[in-house]
């Protein structure tokens, strides 16, 4: 069930799955323990329902008998925009057990089903192919790296896994409500197209993912808010996403001119050398000649100098062979 990539990058790391005992998280649970992969798991009890503390309750118990540690969060919501907090809360949290705690991976139970919903609801926005491939199986992320097992597996396939096994789970109601937009196009539409396509589905979605990383930008994070960008024909893309992280959002007129020395928005800079893209915050800071003269060797444009100059950048450290020697980008 589990692909051999994704099985090689946990036995290589110190794993958190993000847990919620309804199906999904308690098959991946169970799948997890079968190939001897160790992994804790974080919790989070939003108060929503009658039977949330009881959920919570019932995880902190199975940790226990498995002999895993369990993070369990407590909190209460207002009902507006309730999913893009319940996330936002969510995904704060796991960040800050992951940092605290060491762990490299972080385990989501995503499935075919959600990947599928996702699709749907970008695709009825008016969306590109970046935007629509929203799940990656592997994705690597600044503090830790997501890692989504059990993405080409179905719903239902999980479903008969659990019931097969007489293992425990519990069903969030409010799954079945259309008050929230996902679960509309669940109910309505994506549950039963997969039903009856999933292979092709599957395979539509193995198609996209080669076209995606083929567009995919290079770009890493080098220190603080300073990032560089591989300038090929990618690179817009690569440059907007950075832009994203440092708080703004560019217009199309921005990105036309996005390849050339400048300043967007009054806020970042962006300097050009041959095959490199440097983005920094824009700053303006007196510098030391030793320093100027430090960054004219290195060949760094000179709108990203006093940034670097602001955070104690050691020029020396910057080699350009190897920044982007690896395929693994920083997602933004």
């Amino acid at each position: 069930m589990i692909s051999k990539n994704c099985i090689t990058h946990l036995k290589n790391g110190k794993n958190l799955l993000a847990f919620s005992h309804g199906v999904d998280s308690t098959a991946l649970f169970y799948l997890l323990d079968e190939l001897d992969i160790d992994f804790d798991i974080a919790i989070i009890n939003y108060n929503t329902r009658k039977n949330s503390t009881i959920e919570a309750k019932s995880a902190k118990n199975l940790a226990y008998k498995f002999n895993k540690k369990c993070f369990l969060k407590s909190v209460k919501l207002q009902n507006k925009n309730f999913e893009s907090e319940a996330r936002k809360i969510r995904y704060n949290f796991f960040k800050e057990i992951c940092i605290n705690e060491k762990y490299t991976n972080l385990i989501l139970a995503h499935q075919l089903n959600d990947m599928f919903e996702w699709f749907l609801m970008q695709f009825s926005k008016g969306a590109g192919l970046n935007e629509l491939i929203g799940m990656q199986e592997i994705e690597k992320k600044e503090h830790y790296t997501l890692i989504r097992p059990i993405l080409n597996i179905q719903k239902d396939e999980l479903n008969e896994y659990l019931d097969k096994n007489n293992y425990k789970y519990f069903v969030d109601e409010s799954n079945f409500s259309n008050k929230y937009t996902r679960n509309h196009f669940r109910l309505e539409f994506s549950n039963q197209f997969i039903k009856q396509y999933s292979k092709g589905v599957k395979k539509s979605f193995e198609f996209l993912n080669l076209d995606y990383n083929q567009l995919k930008p290079k770009y890493k994070k080098i220190k603080d808010d300073f990032y560089l960008v591989y300038n090929d024909k990618n690179a817009i893309r690569g440059i907007d996403k950075v832009c994203k992280k440092l708080g703004v959002l560019m217009s199309q007129s921005q990105r036309l001119t996005a390849l050339k020395d400048g300043v967007i928005s009054g806020k970042i800079a962006i300097g050009i050398k041959d095959d490199i893209v440097f983005i920094s915050p824009f700053v303006k800071e007196v510098m030391d000649k030793k320093f100027k003269e430090k960054c004219r060797k290195a060949f760094i444009p000179k709108l990203i100098r006093p940034y670097l100059f602001q955070i104690n950048f050691e020029i020396e450290k910057l080699d350009y062979n190897k920044i982007f020697e690896t395929t693994e980008v920083i997602a933004v």
